[in-house]
């Protein structure tokens, strides 16, 4: 899936993480909402210039990026 439609990296919106298209939200910050339990419901609620589409190409841009990664962690993941 390509996703420049709707994902941008720009070293001039926040230092360059990717962010969705036109906005100053991160796609880790969508990520971390629906790891905290957010429904895509309570997302677009919150951020209403935001839409489905957007919320599923930021779950597709973060599994893309993992299924790239090659270095897998030995033993239990750190812990916050």
């Amino acid at each position: 899936m390509d996703f420049s439609d709707r994902i941008i990296l720009d070293p001039k919106i926040l230092v360059g993480k990717p962010v969705i298209r036109g906005t100053r939200i991160a796609v880790e910050f969508i990520v971390d909402l629906l790891a905290a339990g957010w429904s895509h419901a309570r997302i677009l609620e919150s951020y209403p210039h935001l839409t489905e589409e957007d919320i599923r190409a930021c779950l597709g841009y973060a599994s893309e990026l993992l299924h790239e990664v090659k270095d897998y962690p030995v033993g239990p993941l750190p812990t916050a």
